[in-house]
């Protein structure tokens, strides 16, 4: 990595169990990327404000509380609105696999189920942003 990775890790909706989200950050973290967490309840619109605000790369939401499609659709949306389209979206938490599809079409660069193991996580972020670096840097 030429430049640390600047990843937002973002708690939506109602949904009140951060143990998940928190492990990952701190993961993350740990293999050299800047981590912003946002803490518990987040709107979609304070997720996209602070994606914008922090300049990060990624946006990751985790989800419990079956609310995903709405809000990671939610978050996507701002993000476009606000010229910001390009700030990749991940995701992690009980979503079925037909809302895995559906999420995907939608924009979701990737979704991972519960038990993940964190190298698995950062491999993919890592070598996703390299790809879009390498990407913009052709335009």
């Amino acid at each position: 990595m030429s430049r640390p990775i600047r990843i937002l890790v973002a708690k939506a909706g109602l949904d009140g169990h951060d143990r998940g989200a928190k492990v990952v950050a701190a993961g993350l973290r740990d293999a050299g990327m800047e981590v912003i967490y946002t803490g518990l309840h987040q709107t979609p619109e304070q997720i996209a404000e602070a994606a914008v605000q922090e300049d990060v790369e990624v946006v990751g939401i985790s989800s419990l509380a079956g609310a995903h499609m709405t809000l990671f659709t939610r978050v996507l949306e701002l993000l476009k609105e606000a010229g910001a389209g390009h700030i990749m979206v991940v995701g992690g938490g009980i979503i079925s696999e037909d809302d895995i599809v559906g999420l995907e079409k939608r924009g979701v660069a990737k979704l991972f189920g519960p038990g993940t193991e964190l190298p698995v996580i950062v491999d993919w972020i890592v070598k996703a942003v390299d790809a879009q670096r390498a990407e913009a840097a052709k335009e």
